[in-house]
Parts: structure tokens; C-alpha cells; sequence
């Protein structure tokens, strides 16, 4: 291994419904065709070196999924972004690509931004449901898992919870297609959720089971799922902001002080 790509890519559409293996097994057709020089690894069944980080659940829409991929060979992350999203179908798309600087990126995804789109229900309604959650102290849910019926607290990772105005800045830049344009006389809230990353993980189903719950907020169909960032979480402001930002100012940095180191030489 030489080099260390990371990527971000989106599940948008009917692709949200892809699962974590179909998504690798898209990618690794995607980097063959595209004749990318994979790192692999040692023993009997070598396999290319693929990372993923923090994957949604299948169902849910992503605007902020991450890849990372050890090569064999140097290349220019832009160029090698172009090449994987044209080998992938519409929906996986691949929007940012850095040179990795450091090696603790899951570190750096702290918290996620999550769009709830809540078909049928007044935003009155659903506010009334927010407020009566955000002041329980603790929120126990129930959920199915493979070691079986498993009950935690759905409150503690909840940053922050609130119905947004569809019209205003309620959807993520550059959706292919609207999350919540809303026909007239058709009822229907949109939560913006800021979520925690812990163990056990608190996805969106499990906040609004915890709206069920506590304010016996009932769904007429499912909620639409779409998450918008994730990365590392400022404790004062509740924000989270873009995880690749080290890695760019990291590359800059370097490349500010090969530049510094070239310049005496070229002058002599």
C-alpha cells in the first residue's frame, strides 16, 4: 500500500434500499472496471483493502456514506472519484474524494444529521410529540436485533430534534430529487435530527418509536429516511461539521512545505 483514498458517496432513490453487500459488490465491479491499482492483503485468499465506515441502514437515503481504499499504486483523488461514479449506477454516486491524512477517521464520525420526512402527520402534531420527547429524561425502546429483543435508551444520543419548514433550507443541497416538496392539502412534517454516535447505535427508527412512545405519535405510512452529514460533532454549537476537513488542510500543509523546501533549490 502506497496511497489511502477516501471517498463519499450517497444511496439516493430506489438505491437506498441496496444493502452494506450489495454496495461492496457494486464498488468492487466498479473498481475493476476502472482498472484502479488496489492494495490487497496477505494469505491464502487475498482481498482488495476496502473500508467502510458507519454505513446507514438499508431503506434509509444517504447523502454522507464513506468508503476508504488502500492502492497499490499514486493517483489523483478527483481523477479517481470521475472514474468510480461513472462505473457506478445513478444513486451510488461518488461526490468528494481526499488523499487520507492520518488513520483515525472513524474517530471523526461523531454524529449524523438525519431528515425524517413524516407523511400524513400535521407539523403541529409532530412538534407537540418533539416537545414531550425532548423533555423525558430517559426514552427506553425496544429493538430486534440478531442476539434478540434488546431495550436502551433512545434519548441520551438525541443532540437535538425539531420540525423544520419544508420551504426553508429543509432538504440537503443537490437531491436529484425533492424530499419535501409537498402537495397542497396533503399533511406532512419534516424533523431535522441531530444524533450521537454510541453503542448501541441509535438509528431514526428508534427515535420514532421513541415519539410512539412517549407521545403516542402514530405514522400513517413509513417515514422517509435520508441522512444528510455525518462527522465530527461541535459540542457548543450541536453542529456537524465535514470529516474530510483535516485531511484537506493536512495535504495543504504539506504541499505549503514541499513548496517552501523546493524554493531555495530552484533559485540556486
Amino acid at each position: 500500500m502506497v496511497q489511502r483514498i477516501r471517498l463519499r458517496y450517497t444511496k439516493r432513490g430506489r438505491l437506498r434500499f441496496t444493502s452494506h453487500r450489495d454496495f461492496q459488490r457494486a464498488l468492487e465491479r466498479a473498481l475493476r472496471r476502472s482498472a484502479v491499482p488496489m492494495a490487497y492483503s496477505a494469505g491464502f485468499t487475498p482481498h482488495p483493502r476496502i473500508s467502510f465506515m458507519n454505513a446507514a441502514p438499508t431503506g434509509a437515503a444517504s447523502e454522507a456514506e464513506y468508503v476508504e481504499l488502500a492502492l497499490a499504486e499514486h493517483r489523483d483523488p478527483e481523477l479517481l472519484r470521475k472514474q468510480l461514479d461513472e462505473s457506478l449506477p445513478p444513486g451510488l454516486d461518488v461526490i468528494d474524494a481526499v488523499e487520507a491524512q492520518g488513520k483515525d477517521f472513524m474517530e471523526r464520525l461523531q454524529a449524523s444529521v438525519w431528515q425524517l420526512r413524516l407523511d400524513g402527520v400535521e407539523p403541529d402534531t409532530a412538534q407537540a410529540a418533539v416537545t414531550v420527547f425532548l423533555a423525558a429524561d430517559e426514552v427506553t425502546v425496544e429493538r430486534q436485533t440478531k442476539n434478540g429483543l434488546r431495550r436502551f435508551d433512545a434519548r441520551g444520543a438525541v443532540i437535538s430534534l425539531q420540525v423544520v419548514d419544508p420551504q426553508v433550507d429543509a432538504g440537503a443541497p443537490g437531491l436529484p430529487e425533492s424530499t419535501t416538496d409537498i402537495p397542497a392539502g396533503r399533511a406532512c412534517a419534516i424533523l431535522r435530527l441531530v444524533v450521537r454516535h454510541a453503542t448501541p447505535a441509535v438509528r431514526p427508527d428508534d427515535v420514532l418509536t421513541g415519539l410512539r412512545v412517549t407521545a403516542d405519535l402514530a405514522l400513517p405510512v413509513p417515514a422517509g429516511v435520508t441522512r444528510l452529514a455525518q462527522g465530527p460533532l461541535d459540542e457548543e454549537s450541536g453542529a456537524v461539521t465535514d470529516p474530510f476537513a483535516s485531511d484537506r488542510d493536512a495535504a495543504a500543509a504539506l504541499g505549503a512545505h514541499s513548496s517552501e523546501a523546493a524554493g531555495p533549490q530552484l533559485g540556486r
